[in-house]
């Protein structure tokens, strides 16, 4: 009887995950910045908030293949800066579309860094090879995770502009077009 609720549960979650996408595009979403101050977005269509706040990029992590990056190389530089796993699937949904918009964006300075929570250096570079990631596959430490979250639930994406301002806070999955429109907010 009790594994049944738990399903129950797990399967209510699931189509919330999912249902995420589908809500208006219209509507405002209220986030939080890395400090945790309230910070408002005028709207889901790709604008950024006027009272946006920095982005802290003074991180250095281990890559996939076991190589230090420093996030502030990255500096201004529009960002997609999105906390992942492998075993997440929302998360597998979301990057071919990273993929190509890597692609596109990438003579303009664009850059997509995949900070995972919680996958090993193999693992993650099995994953990368397996889906094609043409981006930076970072591993997430304790003190990036406070700065950004706390990270309860993923994906989560932040958007970061070339002047280092958080532009948008994205939760669940999305699709190309969202995130597109998102990306092209940060130019």
């Amino acid at each position: 009887m009790r594994s049944r609720w738990i399903v129950a549960a797990l399967g209510a979650v699931a189509l919330a995950l999912v249902s995420l996408p589908l809500l208006s595009t219209r509507a405002a979403r209220p986030v939080a910045d890395p400090a945790g101050a309230p910070m408002e977005f005028a709207s889901a269509e790709g604008g950024c908030d006027a009272r946006a706040r920095p982005a802290s990029l003074d991180f250095t992590l281990t890559d996939m293949n076991g190589e230090q990056v420093k996030l502030a190389q990255y500096a201004g530089r529009p960002i997609l800066l999105n906390f992942w796993a492998t075993w997440c699937g929302p998360c597998k949904f979301e990057i071919p579309a990273f993929v190509e918009l890597q692609d596109k964006y990438r003579e303009e300075g664009f850059v997509v860094l995949g900070v995972s929570v919680d996958d090993p250096a193999d693992a993650l570079r099995a994953f990368a090879a397996d889906y094609k990631m043409n981006y930076p596959v970072l591993m997430a430490d304790e003190a990036i995770q406070e700065a950004y979250g706390p990270i309860f639930a993923i994906p989560v994406s932040f958007f970061i502009k070339k002047d280092g301002t958080i532009c948008k806070k994205h939760f669940g999955p999305a699709t190309k077009e969202q995130f597109e429109t998102d990306v092209r907010a940060l130019f």
